[in-house]
């Protein structure tokens, strides 16, 4: 039986990156995350940041939804 590979979050957001209407450099300029980064982010060359992601998500029209953070406490608080 064959497997099908999923693609991870990276492939799939340079793949939203290539197809988006908007060039990289105006997704720069409207989501704050640096142009030199997300160019390097879609050659392959460099990860990105929570926060990158989060200045991305809506310029791209992207909902991120993962799994709630538990809150930690300092023990005696």
């Amino acid at each position: 039986m064959k497997t099908k590979k999923t693609d991870s979050i990276s492939d799939q957001l340079r793949r939203i990156l290539t197809e988006s209407a908007l060039s990289r450099h105006e997704i720069a300029r409207q989501s704050g995350v640096d142009k030199a980064a997300l160019s390097r982010f879609a050659n392959g060359q460099r990860g990105l940041t929570t926060a990158s992601l989060d200045r991305l998500a809506p310029v791209l029209r992207l909902e991120l939804v993962g799994p709630a953070r538990a809150r930690t406490s300092k023990k005696g608080r």
